[in-house]
């Protein structure tokens, strides 16, 4: 699966096509590399490819997908944008499309709270579901206001990808 890597203003997509232990064959905007790719006990990667050696050293950021790469003379922000990423992107801060009336879950979780009933009355904004995903929570808003129509979760279910939640009128 191919996915897009920014690295300080430039934008990449790499894509993985085989691998045998270490042995890697990538795709890098098109052009294919077969490395050598090492992770070693003091944390960086060594990248061995066509005879030149690199160490990257990769330091996660408070942002998931989001890493600082230092190499022997230069520091770069980079961040891994995959499907998930990029879902997560095209939905708007309340947690439903525009006009949308279902909360869905952008990836698997559980449910921490479910703060509505069926029959409740929601006004935009009111946070309605809580959801634990890669260890963090996210609260789930009403994208407007409305009625509570369907909850086909309740508190510590475990929930898929694009799970529909709760359902509005």
């Amino acid at each position: 699966m191919a996915v897009e890597i920014k690295i300080g203003d430039r934008v990449a997509w790499a894509n993985l096509l085989k691998q045998d232990g270490n042995i890697l064959e990538v795709e890098v905007d098109g052009k294919i590399y077969n490395v050598d790719l090492m992770h070693t006990a003091d944390g960086t990667f060594s990248i061995l490819e066509n005879g030149h050696s690199y160490d990257i050293e990769l330091v996660p950021d408070e942002t998931p997908k989001k890493y600082t790469a230092y190499t022997l003379y230069e520091r770069y922000d980079v961040e891994v944008i995959d499907a998930e990423a990029r879902y997560l992107q095209n939905r708007n801060a309340n947690g439903a499309g525009p006009g949308d009336n279902k909360i869905t879950s952008p990836m698997p979780g559980k449910v921490v709270k479910v703060m509505v009933e069926e029959g409740d009355t929601v006004k935009e904004g009111d946070t309605i579901i809580i959801i634990s995903a890669m260890k963090m929570e996210s609260e789930y808003k009403a994208p407007k206001d409305g009625t509570v129509k369907k909850v086909n979760v309740k508190n510590q279910d475990t929930v898929d990808s694009n799970q529909v939640l709760i359902e509005l009128d």
